[in-house]
């Protein structure tokens, strides 16, 4: 590898001791961020966001400027408390919580990372099976291969897997990038809709708490505290108030990208299919009607984002099950496993002849139920001065977090009641 962990290492080490300055900081710094930054890009975002724009044109753009809000606030303070503790948040909440309150966060987490995982893997596997003609299975059977090879990056420490992700990101990002220059684009709409909430309908409700929880997602608060606890080790007080100020930096810089590439998603929905084409709710659909209506270039800059977006969150979503289940139970199993395991709801699905694409958009209401058990025990750790110490959060800022929670979960609550009505 051109850039070793152990390198890195040693320039971050170079960064804390004062030897390393001006632009030269940052790169070393920079990773947890851009690799958690994969989940609020992933393919269950990419289903969420077409049928938002196809269905609603811009109006949806608030709940996506929201939850991307929300999810650079909350997974701040998960890295935060990886550096401050050396420990990830599963392994907090187990020495931290009574035991029945574990296993119940650990069976939530797992069902989260099971709902996020089948919105990965398919996802993935749909851009493959466009890509080059093929069965959806067949294409899942790749798609489980790449991943397992990416996997093996870790052999080699946590370098190699971030600069590889990293250059994922930048794929998924350019090709919207360039989409937006193709598809026409109501620049004005996009302000009010960014700026004005409406939930037009229950429809527009159910997709609303499906951009939130493929937005704000249960196993990035986890992987990220997991990420920046192992990544490099605080030696004294001056370590962590650097390590400190260059990840807010960081997660500012990650997240906003990440937060900027789901708005074009919507946007590109939008300018490309609402009103005339609002039938349009399926990634399938979006990939072959984007052909004859702007050609072949936008429907190849589709494509290769989605595969991109499939393969890096697959290899995410199965760091972050590992990570789970290590920190709430103590226990390990070999990563091909946890593979292969995570694999094999989605396979269900797909054999069962289920829409792939409902299945992305139900997957992402089950994450936005129970994102709130990781956010409200982030909170509760993050304030706790035997845990944090002088880094506990202050008033204001818990007051802000807290605030954020009620309003997911109030998200979800409306969800139900309509739903029962």
């Amino acid at each position: 590898m051109a850039i070793s962990s152990e390198q890195t290492a040693q320039q971050v080490r170079q960064v804390l001791d004062g030897r390393r300055r001006g632009v030269r900081i940052l790169l070393p710094l920079a990773g947890p961020a851009v690799v958690v930054s994969v989940a609020y890009i992933d393919p269950g975002n990419f289903a969420t966001n077409i049928q938002a724009g196809a269905g609603y044109g811009y109006q949806l753009l608030w709940v996506v400027l929201f939850a991307s809000l929300v999810a650079m606030l909350f997974q701040g303070l998960s890295a935060r408390l990886g550096i401050v503790t050396g420990c990830n948040l599963a392994q907090l909440c187990r020495a931290r919580l009574p035991k029945p309150v574990t296993l119940s966060m650990w069976v939530a987490s797992e069902f989260a990372a099971m709902a996020t995982d089948l919105a990965e893997f398919i996802g993935g596997a749909i851009g493959v099976a466009l890509l080059f003609h093929i069965p959806l299975l067949a294409a899942m059977v790749i798609v489980g291969v790449l991943t397992y090879l990416m996997l093996m990056f870790q052999r080699h420490g946590f370098r190699p897997l971030e600069l590889a992700i990293g250059a994922l990101v930048g794929i998924i990002a350019l090709a919207y990038v360039a989409q937006l220059f193709i598809v026409p684009i109501d620049w004005r709409a996009v302000g009010h809709g960014a700026l004005h909430p409406s939930i037009p309908d229950h429809p527009a409700l159910t997709i609303a708490v499906g951009i939130v929880g493929a937005t704000v997602m249960p196993h990035a608060l986890f992987l990220h505290s997991g990420l920046t606890g192992e990544r490099i080790v605080a030696r004294s007080d001056a370590d962590r108030r650097t390590l400190l100020r260059y990840n807010r930096i960081e997660v500012l810089v990650a997240l906003s990208v990440a937060g900027l590439v789901n708005m074009a998603m919507v946007v590109m929905a939008a300018g490309a299919f609402h009103p005339d084409h609002a039938h349009v709710a399926e990634i399938d659909q979006a990939y072959r009607t984007l052909t004859p209506l702007f050609g072949a270039a936008a429907s190849a800059l589709f494509i290769v984002s989605l595969i991109a977006s499939g393969l890096s969150s697959s290899v995410v979503g199965t760091m972050a099950g590992q990570m789970i289940m290590q920190g709430f139970v103590g226990f390990r199993i070999p990563v091909i496993v946890r593979r292969l395991v995570t694999m094999l709801p989605a396979f269900v699905v797909v054999a069962a002849g289920v829409d792939a694409t409902r299945a992305l958009i139900i997957s992402q209401v089950v994450l936005s139920l129970t994102v709130p058990v990781p956010m409200i025990a982030l909170v509760w750790l993050c304030r706790h001065r035997d845990v944090m110490g002088g880094y506990r959060l202050g008033p204001w800022l818990a007051v802000l977090s807290m605030v954020a929670a009620v309003l997911v979960v109030g998200l979800n609550v409306a969800l139900i009641v309509d739903t029962l009505r």
